[in-house]
């Protein structure tokens, strides 16, 4: 399949009128062609802590963030706020869970969710989030072997979200914060530009 950097994919979306920003739409111009890993590096920051996030692109319409995954790392589930997401994955490979909403009580603040669908995401294979479950969570499964890089465009972009506490019944907003923006580390973070060699990924 034939490579096109990251800020072609930008250049495409900003193409697209937002009465046509559809999950359809944007999932085939994601779709359209793989994004070029060298492309990314000013926004391949590292962390062994937890996975990082990456603002490319941001407008009132969407966003683009570089989730940077170590082996091993996964996101807490969550869900987005009602928005649109879409996922691609131009290094790696990453494990999508999602859960279904069985019980929740905004007041008391406590959720019962049940396992649905899990599905892998790869250069090939990018995803949107499916409204009627769009509470999922990500893994980077150690037996992938490495990093991997993922591509989340959210629509209308947002702030905070919802997680969930599988293990006591309940969940909290959480704020979303950048480790990076538009390839240069926000105040405080302390994670790692990716080597130029692509060994290092």
């Amino acid at each position: 399949m034939a490579t096109r950097t990251i800020q072609d994919l930008v250049d495409g979306l900003e193409a697209i009128p937002e009465r046509s920003f559809t999950r359809d739409k944007v999932l085939q111009e994601i779709g359209r062609t793989v994004i070029d890993p060298g492309s990314l590096r000013p926004y391949m920051f590292f962390s062994p802590v937890h996975y990082t996030r990456n603002l490319v692109y941001g407008n009132d319409l969407f966003e683009l963030i570089a989730l940077g995954w170590e082996a091993g790392q996964a996101s807490a589930v969550h869900n987005h706020r009602g928005q649109e997401c879409w996922m691609g994955v131009p290094v790696g490979r990453l494990e999508i869970r999602n859960y279904r909403l069985v019980e929740h009580d905004p007041v008391a603040r406590t959720c019962r969710l049940e396992p649905s669908i899990h599905f892998v995401i790869d250069p090939e294979h990018p995803t949107a989030v499916d409204p009627a479950e769009p509470i999922h969570s990500v893994h980077n499964l150690p037996e992938y072997g490495g990093r991997a890089v993922s591509l989340h465009i959210y629509s209308l972009p947002f702030d905070s979200c919802e997680v969930y506490l599988l293990d006591k019944g309940r969940y909290l907003d959480m704020p979303l914060h950048f480790t990076s923006r538009f390839g240069v580390l926000c105040p405080g973070e302390r994670a790692v530009a990716a080597s130029p060699s692509p060994a290092a990924l």
